[in-house]
C-alpha cells in the first residue's frame, strides 16, 4: 500500500478540512516544532507557546479521530537543518510515493514546498487550505500588482458576494460603512462597565523547557499556563464570550484606549474579541465567526446596533481578505518597498516599554506582556511613532512579526508596512496614518499619566509626538502635500509664524537625535 505524507502547518489548524473527512492508514500527517520556524524571526515567548500547544492539541484531536499522526517537538527535530530536511527524511523512511501539502499563507513557506527536491519516486500534490473568503484563484482579479485598490469597493463587492448585511442590492440601514460611529472614547465610569476577559490556563511549562533545553532566543512575559485558546473547543467558547459580552459595544469604542495604569485588568482587552489568532491558525472559519456574530445581532432585539455588527464585518470579511489580496499580489517586492527611505534603528525601548512617553510604555508593555495590542494601539501609538520617526521598515516589520500571538506575514505586512508605515507608497492606504498628541488625548487616557505635556510643541517637557509630527510633515512634503487628505495639513504650517516653526522643527530634530532617551 502506498504511503503519503502529509504537512499541517501550525497556523493550518482547520479541522473542517476536507483532508480529515475519512481516515485511511496509508496516510501518515506531519505536525512538527521546527527551529526554521522559532528562528525566522525574533518570537515572543507566548507566541511560540500558543502555536505550538495549538499543534500538539490538534495532533492530539486528529489521533483520537483515529487518523496516522507524526507530532513531532523540538527534541525530535534538532537534527533536522530545515523543513525540507525533515520531509525528505520521513519521506525516505516510509516509502513515500507523495508529499501533499496544503498552500502556505506566507511566500517563503511557499516558495520552500514548492522548490525543494523529493526523494525519487516521490510527488508533490499542493491543496487549498479551504479557509479563507476570497478563493485564492481570484486575487489576481481584484487585485493588480503596484496599484492602489480601495479597501472600501472590495469591502463592498465581498457584501454583496455573500449577501452579508444587505437588504436586495443595497446595504442594510442605507449605508456601507458606519466607520464615523465608531470613534468613541471609554471615560473611567465606562470603563467599570467592561466585561472581564474570558481568558484560558493551558499549560505550556514543558514547551518552555524545550525553548530553553534547544537555546530558542525569544523575548515578553513567559508564563507557564497560557491565556490564549489553544484549541477548537475554546475557540469557539471565546467565539461565544464575544457575541454574548463585547459585541453590543464593539464599533463603539474599538478605537479607544485605556491605560492599565487603572487599575483594571479589562484596560488591556476591552470588548476587542481577541479572535485573530484562533481564526489565522484556522481553529475558527473566517465564515463562522461572522456567522455567529450576524445571528447574535439578529436576536438581539436591538442590544446590538448596526454600527457594532457592521464595524465587526468590515474586520473579518473586508480588512482581513482585503491585506492577504494586497499580500499575495504584490510578493515578494512588497517585503523590499521603502518609500518613504526611512532608515533609522528601532528605539531599544520597544524591547522593554522603558521610556518616558507614557502611549509607547502602555502600548509596547502590554504587548510585552500579553503579547497582543488591538489594531488602533499598533496603528496610531507604536505604528505611528515608527512613521514619525522614520524607523526602517524592515525593523518595524520584525518587530510587529514577533511579537504579537496572531502575527503572519501575510496580514502582518501589509497593515505594517503599507497601512502603518506607507513604505508601500499607497497601495493598503490613500495617505499616512501620522498623528501628533491631540490624538492620543482625544482617543486615550495615556497622556494624563505622562511626564511630557501633551499640549505642548516646543521645550523639554514637550509631547515628543508633535514636533514629531511637524518635522515628518514638512521632510516630506514633496510627498503629500498634492495628496488630498493631507494637503490642508500644510496650509496650517504655512500659517505659522516662521519663528515658531523653526523652533517645533528644532525639537523635532532633537527629538529624533536622541530618540533612544525619550
Amino acid at each position: 500500500m502506498a504511503t503519503t505524507l502529509r504537512l499541517i502547518l501550525g497556523d493550518q489548524l482547520n479541522a473542517r478540512h476536507s483532508w480529515f473527512r475519512q481516515t485511511d492508514d496509508s496516510v501518515i500527517y506531519l505536525i512538527a516544532e521546527l527551529r526554521q520556524e522559532t528562528d525566522y524571526t525574533h518570537h515572543h515567548v507566548q507566541k511560540i507557546c500558543a502555536f505550538f500547544a495549538s499543534m500538539e492539541a490538534f495532533a492530539t484531536a486528529l489521533d483520537k479521530a483515529g487518523h496516522r499522526v507524526h507530532h513531532l517537538t523540538l527534541d525530535d527535530t534538532a537534527d533536522f537543518a530545515d523543513l525540507p530536511a525533515l520531509i525528505n527524511a520521513l519521506c525516505k523512511q516510509h516509502g513515500c510515493q507523495q508529499f501533499e501539502y496544503q498552500r502556505p499563507d506566507e511566500y517563503r513557506l511557499l516558495q520552500q514546498l514548492r522548490e525543494f527536491r523529493l526523494p525519487k519516486g516521490c510527488r508533490r500534490l499542493e491543496y487549498d487550505t479551504e479557509h479563507f473568503l476570497l478563493p485564492f484563484e481570484d486575487i489576481d482579479q481584484e487585485f493588480t500588482p503596484g496599484k492602489l485598490r480601495m479597501m472600501e469597493h472590495f469591502y463592498r463587492r465581498m457584501r454583496k458576494r455573500f449577501l452579508i448585511l444587505m437588504d436586495g442590492d443595497q446595504p442594510r440601514g442605507g449605508r456601507w460603512n458606519f466607520d464615523q460611529d465608531n470613534r468613541n472614547k471609554l471615560s473611567g465610569a465606562q470603563l467599570a462597565d467592561v466585561p472581564a476577559p474570558l481568558t484560558f490556563a493551558n499549560p505550556v511549562g514543558a514547551i518552555i523547557e524545550r525553548l530553553q533545553r534547544h537555546g530558542v532566543d525569544h523575548f515578553g512575559r513567559a508564563t507557564k499556563s497560557l491565556l490564549w485558546p489553544v484549541t477548537r473547543k475554546q475557540a469557539q467558547s471565546l467565539l461565544e464570550f464575544f457575541c454574548t459580552h463585547l459585541l453590543p459595544n464593539f464599533g463603539r469604542y474599538q478605537d479607544a484606549m485605556i491605560g492599565a495604569t487603572t487599575g483594571d485588568d479589562t484596560s488591556w482587552s476591552l470588548y476587542h474579541s481577541r479572535l485573530s489568532f484562533a481564526i489565522n491558525v484556522k481553529m475558527l472559519h473566517p465564515m463562522q465567526v461572522i456567522d455567529a456574530a450576524l445571528a447574535a445581532f439578529e436576536r438581539s432585539e436591538g442590544q446590538i446596533d448596526l454600527a457594532q455588527i457592521e464595524g465587526f464585518v468590515r474586520q473579518i470579511l473586508g480588512w482581513r481578505e482585503f491585506v492577504r489580496g494586497v499580500y499575495w499580489a504584490n510578493m515578494p517586492d512588497y517585503a523590499q518597498r521603502n518609500a518613504l527611505s526611512a532608515e533609522r534603528a528601532l528605539p531599544a525601548y520597544f524591547w522593554t516599554g522603558e521610556t518616558g512617553m507614557q502611549c509607547l510604555r502602555q502600548a509596547i508593555g502590554q504587548s510585552l506582556n500579553y503579547a497582543y495590542a488591538h489594531h488602533i494601539q499598533r496603528l496610531m501609538v507604536t505604528g505611528n511613532f515608527c512613521l514619525l520617526a522614520g524607523v526602517d521598515p524592515d525593523e518595524v516589520d520584525q518587530w510587529y512579526l514577533g511579537i504579537y500571538v496572531d502575527a503572519l506575514e501575510w496580514v502582518e505586512m501589509p497593515n505594517t508596512r503599507g497601512m502603518s508605515q506607507y513604505a508601500d507608497g499607497g497601495l493598503v492606504g490613500t495617505k499616512a496614518y501620522a498623528a501628533g498628541g491631540n490624538y492620543m488625548q482625544k482617543m486615550s487616557n495615556y497622556c494624563g499619566q505622562c511626564q511630557y505635556k501633551v499640549s505642548a510643541k516646543t521645550g523639554e517637557n514637550s509631547c515628543p509626538l508633535n514636533s514629531l509630527y511637524w518635522h515628518f510633515m514638512d521632510r516630506h512634503r514633496q510627498t503629500f502635500n498634492r495628496n488630498p487628505r493631507l494637503g490642508m495639513i500644510y496650509r496650517s504650517w504655512d500659517k505659522m509664524a516662521e519663528d515658531k516653526q523653526q523652533a517645533i522643527l528644532a525639537r523635532g530634530q532633537w527629538c529624533l537625535d536622541n530618540i533612544n532617551s525619550l
